[in-house]
Order: structure tokens, then sequence, then C-alpha cells
């Protein structure tokens, strides 16, 4: 466990003891302004739900490239190696992915930021299992953000009302073992923020997560297998002014044997049509941020990382 990140209960939350209820909200808001990340635990998703899912991601990317990709269609589906530059940086990261949406009743919501799903012929149950653990970890956003409520002077249900129709995304990675040709300095995943409100990081199957903490420090990041790690994105810094910055991580290539490592970040979207402004009890001196719609800022970044090229 790394030295002095929070690990936080979500029983606390979401039991009836208001005492524990504002515990956990407050250090939940101090441990994304001090550290960027907290661990939580006693969440919904199970361990055998994750454990599973990590199996099924396994055996997807362990097909044919060819078969790979057929599926290659945007930012839905599957993403090649080497295809996603973090910003910034003039080097690939080393992963492959594959990227999950909401699932809406009736229409597709169709755009840039809004693709429809992409699921494969294999293997069997992706797409069920899949979804499934998308509405928990859903769920389980929401409730962190209507944790940090009480911080920023927001009345209840200001969060459930900003992410009700929202655009999260579920990421599947792979980080095969670094190739011998990789470009010099080329990492896993090269140092960056997250584009959303938070991420929720289903705890990964091989070591390398680092920290940049907001006193200029690496910290390398572990936790238990049933365990989800929480860190802050841009658009929850547009928000509060950056009283709860972005937080910047990245996943070193490995010190020992040279083997896949498997994650599965969640990263907790508003609804398109939400404003990023900011927060009246952020204000301060003056919001540092302009206004922008969650879909415009969206689809800047992602065409900034190289996932919408058209």
């Amino acid at each position: 466990m790394s030295s002095g990140v929070p690990t936080l209960s979500l029983h606390d939350f979401t039991g009836s003891d208001p005492a524990r209820r504002a515990a956990f909200s407050a250090r939940l808001f101090e441990g994304l302004k001090r550290y960027g990340f907290i661990i939580l635990v006693d969440h919904a998703v199970s361990p055998a739900a994750i454990s599973h899912a990590y199996d099924l991601s396994a055996r997807f990317f362990a097909l044919p490239e060819s078969v790979k990709r057929q599926y290659a269609k945007g930012p839905r589906g599957y993403t090649p190696f080497r295809t996603e530059t973090a910003v910034g940086q003039k080097a690939a990261d080393l992963k492959e992915f594959w990227q999950i949406g909401p699932e809406r009743a009736g229409e597709q919501v169709q755009g840039a930021t809004e693709p429809a799903n992409v699921w494969p012929q294999e293997p069997a149950e992706f797409r069920s299992s899949f979804l499934q653990l998308y509405r928990g970890l859903q769920e389980t956003g929401r409730l962190l953000l209507e944790a940090l409520a009480p911080a920023l002077q927001l009345p209840e249900g200001f969060f459930s009302r900003m992410v009700d129709d929202g655009n999260s995304v579920l990421r599947l990675i792979h980080y095969p073992p670094v190739p011998a040709d990789a470009e010099g300095g080329s990492l896993r995943s090269a140092p960056h923020e997250d584009i959303n409100l938070l991420t929720l990081l289903v705890a990964a199957q091989g070591p390398g997560l680092e920290l940049l903490d907001r006193d200029g420090r690496w910290l390398p990041i572990d936790a238990g297998p049933a365990a989800l790690i929480v860190d802050s994105g841009d658009m929850m810094a547009r928000l509060t002014n950056d009283v709860i910055p972005a937080t910047t991580h990245r996943v070193t290539n490995p010190q020992g044997p040279n083997v896949s490592r498997y994650s599965m970040p969640f990263f907790m979207h508003p609804n398109s049509d939400v404003m990023l402004e900011c927060l009246p009890s952020c204000v301060g001196t003056g919001a540092k941020h302009a206004p922008i719609r969650a879909d415009v800022f969206l689809e800047q970044r992602l065409r900034a990382i190289g996932l919408i090229r058209n």
C-alpha cells in the first residue's frame, strides 16, 4: 500500500451514520487535493467480476492482430498498439486498448465523442460482462462525486444530475512486453492527466503505475486486487478552479521480467451538454479556465492524443 495515500471504505458513505458520511467526504476531498489519488475499498464491484473481466480482456488481446484490427473503428472498440500519444510527448505509448461507452435504450447517440459501441465476436460473454462492470463503476463514480459535494458547498444531487446521461468510458488496456525497437524514452504510458472528472482504476494486474504528488515526487501506487484507485482529472480541475487539480501519472516500463501488464481505468464523464465552468465556492480571486461544454472539451483532447483524426 502506498504511504500516505488515503484508503477509504465506501461503506462509510453509503451507511446511515452522518458522522461517518461526513468523515468520508472530508477525507476524499483532502486526499484528492493532497495526493490526487485515493484507494477505495468496500465498493459494489465484486472481486469475482474483476477477475473474470481481466480474464476476458487477456483472451481478447491474445487474438491475432488481424482479428483485433477488424474492430479498430475510432474512439470505441479497439485501438492498436502505439496509437495514443500523450499531450506534449513525441513517442506513442506502448499499449493497445479497447473502449466501451454507455449503452442507451433506443437510438444510440452518434457523433465524434459519443459513437456507438463496437463488440467483438469473441470471447463469449465479453459484451454482457463488461456492461455489468461498466454499470457498477458508473454507480460507484456517482457516489464518489456526491461525496465531494459538501466540501464544494454544492446541494445534494448536484453531481448525480450532471452524470445522469453521462458519457463515461471503460478502457481495457494491454501493455505488451516492451519491444526491442521501442523508441528511446518511450513508456507504457507517458506522464499525463486524465480528461474526465474522476478515474476509477480497477486494481491493475502488474506494477508500474506512479503518480506525481503535489510535492513533485513520483509515488508508486499499489493496491489490493479488490480495490479501486481513484484520481482526479482535467474536467474536475476546471470545475473546481484547480482546488482539486488534475493528477499527473504514468506507467513505467518493467524493471523485472518483460511481461504483459493489464489495467482497466473507468473514466467518469459528465453529460455531454454540461458546461465546465468554475463552481461558485471555488472562484477565489478569479476563474482560471474559460467555460466550455464537456463534449467540446472532450473532442479537443481526443484529437490532441490521436483518438479522433478526421
